[in-house]
């Protein structure tokens, strides 16, 4: 039988073990009801979860930071057996998708960007809209790298503007907290 028939991949998906749903979401941070989370995740203080955001913790756990901003139907899925973090401050802007083990602080992945598991970023990183970053071996960002346009090119960030673009995205933190849960319903973890 081939692999691709279907009564293959029903019969694979009956033997894996089901994923156990932990989710630990700080009390001061704002995730709404219509996100979708399986596994084990925390959530730390501070960070806005937009509607239709997908979060899968598959194999391993996934820990992310306080302060971060995840939009709509922004994806981050963990796929490794060893614990996913992500730092504080990031950006993950809609339609992006996160499978790399660990993403550093004050980040951003633009609009409908793909990060493989082979990646891992450090700190102060942008990558473009709709660029894939997929290495075939595994790689690490260096702090301050820039990744941009068609062809996924790279250049690095000299730092100029950086305390600016943090206080900016504290204020974007801070009016999303105000704001979306006057017109959203919330979700409480395990831990609230």
């Amino acid at each position: 039988m081939s692999i691709s028939h279907p009564r293959v991949r029903v019969i694979a998906l009956e033997l894996m073990p089901p994923i156990r749903d932990k989710f630990t979401i700080h009390s001061r941070a704002v995730v709404c009801q219509d996100v979708e989370l399986k596994g084990d995740i925390t959530i730390g203080p501070g960070t806005v979860v937009h509607p239709k955001a997908t979060i899968f913790a598959i194999a391993g756990p996934i820990i992310i930071g306080s302060g971060c901003i995840i939009e709509e139907a922004a994806i981050i899925v963990n796929r490794r057996k060893e614990v996913m973090r992500v730092g504080d401050n990031n950006l993950f802007e809609i339609g992006c998708r996160v499978e790399c083990p660990s993403v550093g602080n004050f980040n951003t992945i633009s609009t409908r960007a793909r990060v493989h598991h082979t990646v891992r970023i450090t700190n102060y990183c942008v990558i473009g809209a709709a660029c894939l970053v997929v290495p075939t071996d595994d790689e690490t960002l260096d702090d301050y790298t820039s990744i941009f346009g068609p062809a996924a090119e790279r250049r690095t960030w000299s730092g100029r503007g950086r305390i600016q673009e943090a206080d900016l995205r504290l204020k974007h933190a801070e009016y999303l907290r105000e704001m979306l849960p006057k017109f959203n319903r919330l979700r409480r973890g395990d831990g609230a």
